[in-house]
């Protein structure tokens, strides 16, 4: 798990691709003491495997999968990535849980500046859309980021964030214009959030239990129907 927030932004030293995993080599300022095979460092918001260093450089590989679903394809040397370590157990979190799992591909589409700070439309498509919602939060590029708005229209989806001058100084969305591509992480609770609605639905009825007053009830107030909309609006989460 991550936190969004930003250590260092290093540069692609060399990109081997091949027919199944990729190799992508990675020169930065970390302390590469502290590091070790096999850690877990995020590359532009994707959780990737450390499998070699060298000096300042280490290496790390992507599968197939990854390749499809992310930007590194466009990569190139010299092209600067967002780095960060992963979260340890006891940190503080000060961005939002980041899984390093990349949702999908968003495209800019409008930079506007909204006095030191840069306002930045995003459009996406297809399933992760749906997760995207105003006041929550996204990963661009592996940053931290709140979604100011969202318009839905057709199959395509629109959403705008803020960089502040600190983000856009320490991270590499400085370099974004109209037209880049950047991985996009939605929120992993919307997900669960969704996943538990329609299963819960087909959950069985729970046993009965006594309760604090030595009356039989079921549990928590959890219907035959299980986990709907009507028992969330019942508990107060609606």
């Amino acid at each position: 798990m991550f936190t969004g927030l930003i250590e260092t932004v290093g540069r692609i030293d060399a990109l081997e691709r091949s027919s199944s995993d990729w190799t992508l080599r990675i020169a930065s300022d970390y302390d590469l003491s502290r590091v070790k095979i096999g850690d877990s460092i995020a590359v532009n918001g994707a959780c990737l495997t450390v499998t070699a260093m060298s000096g300042t450089v280490f290496s790390v590989q992507m599968s197939a999968e990854t390749v499809r679903r992310t930007t590194f394809a466009n990569k190139t040397p010299g092209d600067p990535v967002n780095l960060e370590k992963a979260l340890r157990y006891g940190d503080r979190l000060d961005g939002h849980l980041v899984q390093g799992h990349v949702d999908t591909v968003g495209h800019v589409e409008q930079m506007v500046p909204r006095g030191g700070s840069m306002e930045i439309w995003f459009r996406v498509t297809g399933e992760a859309t749906r997760y995207i919602v105003a006041k929550g939060s996204v990963a661009i590029d592996g940053v931290s980021l709140t979604v100011n708005d969202v318009r839905d229209s057709g199959d395509d989806t629109r959403f705008s964030v803020n960089i502040i001058p600190h983000t856009q100084k320490k991270t590499a969305l400085a370099v974004l214009r109209p037209g880049s591509t950047v991985n996009v992480e939605t929120d992993v609770l919307g997900r669960y959030v969704e996943r538990l609605l329609k299963v819960g639905k087909r959950c069985p009825a729970p046993e009965k239990s006594m309760n604090d007053q030595g009356r039989t009830g079921d549990d928590g107030g959890v219907k035959s129907g299980g986990i709907d909309e009507d028992f969330l609006r019942r508990k107060g989460f609606l």
